[in-house]
This record gives C-alpha cells, sequence and structure tokens, in this order.
C-alpha cells in the first residue's frame, strides 16, 4: 500500500495542500483534476523527483519520504514520455536494467518480454524520431514496466494522441494491469478516461485531493460544487436542506 500523510510542497507556481491518501495493493487509481491542479506536482513527489515540504510518503510499510528515486521501486511514464533521441527502441528499454547491471540474459529476456506484450516487436531497430505517439507511448511504457516496478506512475500518457488511439489504449492500459498486477496511477484531466481505467478516482483542486471514491460515487454524489461542475453536472441549485419526522425537504432559492 502508498499512503500519503499530510504531504505539502511548494514549487513555482503549483502547490500540494495537506494530501492525504492511501492507494492498495494492485489498485488503478486515477487521480483527476483540472490543468494547474498539482497532479503532475504530487506524482513527481511520489517518484521522489521533489522532497516534501511537509508530510511522509509510505510504501510498503516503509517511510520513502527521503529515498532515493531509483531505489523505491516505482516507474514512471512522463507525459512527453522522455526517449533518448540517440538511442533505438531497444537500447531505450535497456538503458534502465544496464544501470541496474542486470545480467544480459536477463536483460533481453525482459526485453523481448515486454516487446511481446506491447506488440513492439517489429520496431525495436528504430528511433524515437521515427515512431507514431501510439509507438512512443508504447516504448516509455516499456522502459518502465521491464525494470518490474512495484508502483507505476502516469503523467498523462495519452495526452497527446487522437482519440481513436487514446480509447484502444485504455484497454491495452487495463490488459496490461491486470496481468502483471502493478499498482498504478494514473494522472489525467479527461473524466470518461478516468472512467474507463479507474478502479478509484480522486478529484483534485488547487492542491488538494477533494473526493475519493469509485467512478460511480465520484460522478454520481460529488462531495463539492467544484466537483458537480468538472465532472458534468449542469443543473445546480442553491438551496437550504432541513429534516422533519424522518423527511429531508430542500428549499431552493
Amino acid at each position: 500500500m502508498l499512503e500519503l500523510k499530510g504531504i505539502s510542497k511548494s514549487w513555482e507556481e503549483f502547490k500540494l495542500r495537506n494530501v492525504n491518501l492511501k492507494i492498495y495493493d494492485g489498485e488503478y487509481f486515477v487521480i483527476l483534476g483540472p490543468t494547474g491542479a498539482g497532479k503532475t506536482l504530487l506524482l513527481e513527489t511520489i517518484a521522489g523527483l521533489h522532497k516534501p515540504d511537509e508530510g511522509e510518503i509510505w510504501f510498503e510499510g516503509r517511510n520513502i519520504t527521503l529515498t532515493p528515486p531509483e531505489h523505491r521501486k516505482i516507474g514512471i511514464v512522463f507525459q512527453d514520455y522522455a526517449l533518448f533521441p540517440h538511442m533505438t527502441v531497444r537500447e531505450n528499454i535497456l538503458f534502465g536494467l544496464r544501470l541496474k547491471k542486470i545480467p544480459r540474459g536477463e536483460a533481453e529476456k525482459r526485453l523481448h518480454s515486454m516487446a511481446s506484450m506491447l506488440k513492439i516487436e517489429g520496431i525495436l531497430h528504430r528511433y524515437p524520431r521515427t515512431l507514431s505517439g501510439g509507438e512512443k507511448q508504447r516504448v516509455a511504457l516499456a522502459r518502465a514496466l521491464v525494470l518490474q516496478p512495484r508502483l507505476l506512475l502516469l503523467d498523462e500518457p495519452l495526452s497527446a494522441l487522437d482519440e481513436e488511439i487514446r480509447r484502444s489504449l485504455w484497454d491495452e492500459l487495463r490488459s496490461i494491469h491486470e496481468k502483471l498486477g502493478i499498482t498504478t496511477i494514473h494522472v489525467t484531466h479527461d473524466q470518461t478516461e478516468a472512467v474507463a481505467l479507474a478502479d478509484r478516482i480522486g478529484v483534485m483542486n488547487q492542491g488538494s485531493i477533494v473526493q475519493v471514491g469509485t467512478p460511480q460515487e465520484v460522478f454520481r454524489n460529488p462531495r463539492t460544487e467544484f466537483i458537480a461542475r468538472f465532472t458534468g453536472f449542469e443543473n445546480i441549485y442553491e438551496g437550504h436542506a432541513s429534516e422533519s419526522g424522518g423527511i429531508t425537504m430542500v428549499k431552493v432559492g
């Protein structure tokens, strides 16, 4: 389990404000919110790229707040994929394994397993500049997954793709998650994407997690006016609720 305890962080124009959150083993958790909500800052803080100003990060029973990123057993796919342009697809995927000094035979085995799962066997010799957006996304996923992380972080991984490719990759992401069972945190601003992928959703606004629940709970029972408007409610009324004799009445206006 990943647990965030009172995480606060200021970075440039973004802020995290007392974020408390539990994400369970094997869960596909989506952080949903508008641009500027602090979603990417939260993801990068979990990854260890930023040190919290306040609070603690616990993962699998250990306090990893000050643990270097390379020792957290966390894989991350950035929004722009961050592939090395001077390396082939094969070299990109093998890069992390070589840093960790994984034996060549084991590294090749992992490479071909990931390439097969993500259907990129035919592009291992190519360079990133020759790849489509969907191919780059698959390569970035392979590079993260080949390290066998215990937690996978996806920062708006589909935002640069057209609608048809994005929808096809929703199914692939869920399939990969079910096969590997890796706890996954996926950041997006797209409500449809969140519903298609999430076991649970955490809605984020202005640096805070403002509601956590299943897609049905969040979209049918939004806790605040912001969440209602963000998730698509068009008819919102101001009123006063009162209860008498077991009956709740709402006076509108």
